[in-house]
């Protein structure tokens, strides 16, 4: 029989944060700071709007590009927050969490076999570097710094940048390492974007998760909204991971070819998510506040331990992780993260896992209770303390 597998798909490696979290799931008394999902349930008057549209019979298919209310409520949302106009007809798709945006916008970009490159600063988000390669392109990787904070730089840019250049992925606020960009560094990018003739892909999936200012799309800036995807959705702002409610804003000749992708492979998002998102949109200013207030204290408090610690880390201002340095100790990442769960039963994800610059560094969420973070940092205080002991020997 011949091998009946694509070899693209089998060549691509699972993801690095699962496999951490399938073995602390079977560990007893074991704390995780490895997944990136919200400890708050999604506000009830969200579920309430769910709940009431199942009530009222709202179980069918909506149009392709979801309820046009919804994508009125995006338009407003972003209008209100970045004062970039989106036409709900037209320039806005709801689609299944921020992910499958993600997947068919490249898809909808992408000439498969004529070399067209897709820029990916890592460390960065899993999905992108697959989704390249399955769309067709090629990825090239732009490896940030933690001397720059993880911002992508215009250096950094120009120097990644070829006639093959399609696609910059712009993945800020950033997992795995919180990282946001400025006005003014989103200003020195799109100037290169629009000289380059580059389509941007900005994924602000943490963008209300700031704790410095406030969050700027680079759709805003003058002359982007025409040349970038705006990636976004519900999970992290609402804790609604599992309603799996995401949209895409972009140029209307874009957003149509995305929607035929998304019409023959999903139909359309969740109807009842969209009506719950609809409330969200409306009336969940008060719980982003409560939710960014949270985070920012156990954002705080992690600093803080680390200082208390000796351990180095950059101070990141966005989405709800922390990338601390483990190179003092002479190890991997995954070697690190290892020991740590083996020893302290703490699961926390190498930066391997989000790009190879990730090496040297761990992904500790902070998407957890402050209660089980300071066990969580007790544990780790008393194993890097093993560590450096075990070095002077």
């Amino acid at each position: 029989m011949r091998n009946p597998l694509a070899e693209q798909v089998v060549d691509i490696k699972p993801s690095g944060i699962r496999k951490f979290f399938d073995i602390v799931s079977e560990m007893k008394d074991a704390i995780s700071l490895g997944v990136g999902e919200p400890d708050f349930d999604t506000p009830w008057h969200i579920r309430d709007e769910g709940i009431y549209s199942l009530e009222k019979g709202h179980t069918k298919y909506t149009s392709n590009a979801g309820l046009r209310t919804l994508r009125e409520e995006v338009g407003n949302y972003l209008y209100r927050t970045q004062g970039v106009r989106y036409h709900a007809d037209k320039e806005v798709l709801i689609t299944v969490g921020g992910s499958e945006a993600i997947d068919i916008g490249m898809r909808a970009l992408i000439n498969p076999g004529v070399g067209e490159e897709v820029l990916i600063p890592q460390p960065s988000y899993v999905s992108y570097e697959p989704c390249a390669i399955l769309a067709g392109a090629k990825p090239v990787i732009i490896n940030l710094k933690a001397e720059n904070e993880f911002r992508l730089t215009a250096e950094e840019l120009l120097e990644a940048v070829t006639e093959k250049t399609k696609l910059l992925i712009l993945p800020f606020p950033n997992n795995p390492t919180g990282a946001i960009m400025e006005r003014e560094d989103l200003e020195a990018i799109a100037k290169i974007a629009i000289e380059k003739d580059i389509i941007v892909m900005s994924d602000e999936i943490y963008g209300e998760l700031t704790y410095k200012g406030k969050h700027v799309s680079i759709a805003g800036l003058p002359g982007m909204k025409e040349r970038t995807i705006l990636i976004n959705g519900f999970s992290k702002t609402y804790a609604m991971t599992g309603w799996r409610m995401g949209y895409a804003c972009g140029p209307e000749n874009i957003i149509e070819q995305m929607t035929k992708i998304h019409q023959f492979a999903i139909m359309c998002a969740p109807t009842t998510g969209q009506y719950a998102g609809i409330e969200a949109l409306r009336n969940g200013e008060e719980d982003i506040i409560e939710m960014r207030t949270a985070y920012n204290q156990r954002r705080r408090y992690l600093m803080h331990a680390f200082r208390e610690m000796g351990l180095a880390c950059f101070e990141p201002f966005g989405a709800f992780y922390v990338f601390p340095c483990i190179k003092e100790f002479g190890m991997t990442s995954e070697e690190f993260a290892s020991r740590f769960l083996e020893e302290e039963k703490v699961a926390a994800v190498p930066g391997t896992a989000f790009g190879e610059s990730g090496e040297g560094f761990l992904r500790i969420s902070y998407a957890y209770s402050l209660e089980k973070l300071k066990v969580a940092m007790e544990r780790l205080s008393r194993f890097i303390t093993r560590l450096r002991e075990e070095q002077k020997k």
